[in-house]
């Protein structure tokens, strides 16, 4: 306000000069130059030197409040006591823990990690990005680090806590391999700056810092932030498993109406490959359809909707698919599902024709195991599923289509793994000496077995493409209970 009265005073002042007729133009360039003085002393310089941070003060987010995660959240609590511990530490000579660095992929709680990190240790946190300390000038981003845990240590003792934790999401950015951006010398001299910052926090005794920093990217980071006496503690947040995925659900459907038959559990075992954000997405999407419907609570088929939705996107008309392509649709769709149920019972979750993004119709399995290593017998069973779909449309309709593009990408991909890891006929092999020609007719003779395979167990089992297609062009979706009532019946027939 009193800045205000001033330019109001000064402004007024400058009319009734002018009014009387005297030159102002003196004037007018001191109070410009005064005004650039204040601009700069308040700046601190021409540029500015301040970075983007949310600093929380009063944490009461704890781990308990993560869903899965289990491994990450007792690593961090094992490092953590180094920090609540400090004089226990400190007589028993042990050098205090400086960072801790979180790797995964993106959308899988590393920022929640630290978050918690803060309020279990109860230290003021501030948290802020690698992009905020990059600028064209040099020096800029090194005073930016000098600044900010200058900042951290001045809330700590303004609040007057002994601890602080700095969290810099997207690390690689900041902390690069130096020399990889040659002409720009300012990457480097920021990245200097902050291994020069870790390596004096133990000199404050008043206030202990602890850094913790996120990357999906862990590759790109330069070799001297990762040695030991810099970040201590490098702790890995995966994808969750099934059980973890249960535990997320069930958190972010806390403030959501769901319907008593909710079962959660199906849901979570529908979602193999989910991150924490995709799953929070569930969640909020199936309240929307729900509130589409004017429907007071959530229903499972707002669940397994929302789903859909997030893998593929939105629905879309069938309008405009012709009858010719919505039966090639479902012929393919139907072998892709009647061979997962032959290969592996109890796989398909669900088969739908409803076209989604740039998904025509797709079949939805369910991962009953989570999978770390794959056998030779299992990749040969996905790769006869993924053939599947295109050598129904060639039993059925004479001729293949463009839409088992994407399913024969897959399957070489596939292929190609089985070769480079030693599963083919070709052993143990190198795949940089190994010859290009001979690498691809490796692939392809697979391929060639495992696709004539597919066509003999499937021409055994025409019935079933009719009583399934018919239900398709019907009602555009099979659940994977109905697909095992009709391969039930079939078989009893046999």
């Amino acid at each position: 306000m009193k800045k205000e009265i001033i330019i109001g005073i000064f402004l007024g002042f400058l009319s009734f000069l002018v009014y009387r007729g005297y030159d102002i133009t003196p004037l007018l360039i001191l109070g410009l130059l005064v005004f650039s003085l204040y601009f700069i002393s308040r700046r601190k310089g021409l540029l500015n030197l301040e970075t983007h941070q949310k600093v929380m003060e009063n944490i009461k987010f704890c781990f308990e409040d993560i869903g899965g995660l289990e491994t990450p959240k007792q690593e961090l609590k094992e490092a953590l006591e180094f920090l609540i511990k400090s004089k226990a530490i400190h007589k028993m000579g042990i050098r205090p823990i400086k960072g801790i660095l979180l790797t995964g992929p993106p959308g899988t709680g590393k920022t929640l990690l630290a978050k918690a990190a803060a309020g279990y240790s109860d230290a003021v946190y501030i948290a802020t990005s690698g992009s905020e300390f990059i600028e064209m000038y040099a020096g800029v981003g090194a005073q930016r680090v000098r600044n900010l845990f200058k900042q951290a240590r001045e809330m700590a003792r303004k609040q007057k806590k002994h601890r602080a934790i700095i969290f810099i999401d997207e690390i690689e950015v900041l902390g690069g391999k130096r020399g990889s951006n040659t002409s720009h010398l300012e990457y480097d001299q920021t990245l200097n700056q902050l291994l020069v910052e870790m390596d004096g926090l133990n000199a404050q005794i008043d206030v202990q810092l602890l850094l913790v920093a996120a990357t999906n990217r862990p590759d790109l980071l330069d070799s001297a932030i990762l040695r030991p006496g810099r970040f201590d503690r490098q702790v890995k947040v995966d994808l969750p498993d099934k059980e973890g995925r249960q535990a997320i659900l069930q958190i972010h459907c806390l403030n959501k109406p769901l319907e008593p038959e909710v079962d959660l559990a199906e849901i979570a075992a529908s979602t193999y490959g989910f991150s924490g954000a995709h799953l929070e997405n569930v969640a909020n999407e199936a309240a929307i359809l729900a509130l589409r419907e004017a429907s007071p609570v959530i229903k499972q088929a707002h669940l397994r909707e929302a789903v859909d939705k997030v893998i593929l996107g939105e629905k879309l008309s069938n309008r405009s698919k012709s009858t010719e392509v919505l039966y090639r649709v479902s012929v393919h769709e139907a072998g892709h599902a009647i061979m997962s149920e032959i290969l592996n019972p109890g796989s398909v979750d669900q088969i739908t024709v409803t076209s989604r993004g740039n998904a025509l119709g797709y079949v939805r399995h369910t991962q009953k195991e989570e999978q770390i290593l794959y056998t030779r017998s299992a990749l040969d069973k996905e790769i006869m599923i993924l053939l599947a779909g295109a050598v129904s449309e060639e039993m059925f309709l004479a001729e293949r289509s463009t839409g088992a593009a994407n399913d024969f990408q897959k399957a070489m991909e596939l292929t190609q793994k089985i070769v480079s890891t030693g599963l083919s006929k070709l052993g143990v092999v190198s795949t940089e000496l190994l010859p290009e020609k001979e690498f691809y007719q490796a692939c392809q003779e697979i391929i060639t077995k495992l696709e004539k395979e597919t066509k003999e167990i499937l021409e055994e089992k025409k019935p079933l493409f009719h009583q399934i297609v018919k239900t398709l062009k019907i009602k555009e979706k099979i659940s994977g209970a109905e697909v095992r009532k009709i391969l039930d019946k079939e078989l009893s027939i046999d």
